[in-house]
């Protein structure tokens, strides 16, 4: 199943785009891999130091309640705090990317926390989900691919790898651009036995790109990954042609 979302008149207006970036950053090199920044550049006494830690609640998800001690930016430690952390292991997404046809895939399924938060509960996301044990965030993003969007995904690009909410959650999410064939790509996936109801559609570039702009895409990693692509996309067509 294919549809398209604009006229042909405003498809032709939005290919003509310079593609600028939305945030006022310099592009990082296109082929660094997305790893775990854990050898960033940090400040002085920016130390930590885990205290104890209790299980403050038990279900599909985990809720821990840990006691730290941490460096003061004005020298010395701080008293020992405690802070509540919301586990659910770590994440990895895809944006599927078709560099012949400059097309993405994206996907669009109910969600429960954007309900709770007096949003639209629907919204376009890419590929996710989070790794098993033992499996890798690439073995993953490949898996999902296939589960939510009835699409093979050939090569990687390592995007990001970011925190999701550092405050109050430990899950990141390892961000990849796969290659991708978009020309059968759309339709109604997902897996039944998880209640999975997922609408999957192949877009040009250019409409993805738009609907960030216009604030219709307010999935953080979904913005991350074509904000990516607008920084790289001449570059990524080079590598993938």
């Amino acid at each position: 199943m294919r549809n398209d979302f604009m006229d042909v008149s405003k498809r032709r207006r939005l290919s003509g785009l310079a593609f600028k970036p939305l945030l006022g950053y310099r592009a990082a090199p296109l082929y660094s891999r997305a790893e775990p920044p854990m050898n960033q550049p940090h400040l002085p006494n920016e130390t930590a130091e885990l205290v104890r830690k209790e299980v403050a609640f038990q279900g599909y998800f985990k809720v821990v309640r840990y006691f730290f001690r941490h460096g003061l930016h004005q020298g010395g430690q701080s008293k020992v705090i405690s802070r509540e952390v919301f586990e659910r292991g770590q994440a990895a997404a895809v944006l599927p990317y078709d560099p012949v046809r400059d097309e993405v895939v994206l996907i669009r399924q109910f969600r429960a926390g954007s309900y709770v938060a007096g949003r639209h509960p629907f919204t376009w996301e890419t590929v996710a989900g989070i790794i098993e044990p033992g499996e890798t965030a690439e073995r993953l993003v490949h898996r999902e691919a296939a589960e939510e969007a009835g699409l093979t995904v050939g090569d990687l690009m390592p995007m990001q790898n970011v925190m999701l909410t550092p405050g109050a959650c430990s899950e990141s999410c390892n961000i990849f651009l796969g290659r991708a064939d978009t020309a059968k790509a759309g339709g109604i996936f997902g897996l039944e036995s998880e209640g999975e109801n997922i609408l999957v559609k192949a877009m040009p570039f250019a409409e993805a790109y738009a609907l960030v702009d216009r604030g219709e895409v307010d999935n953080a990693v979904t913005v991350i990954a074509l904000q990516w692509l607008a920084l790289h996309r001449d570059e990524v067509r080079q590598r993938w042609r």
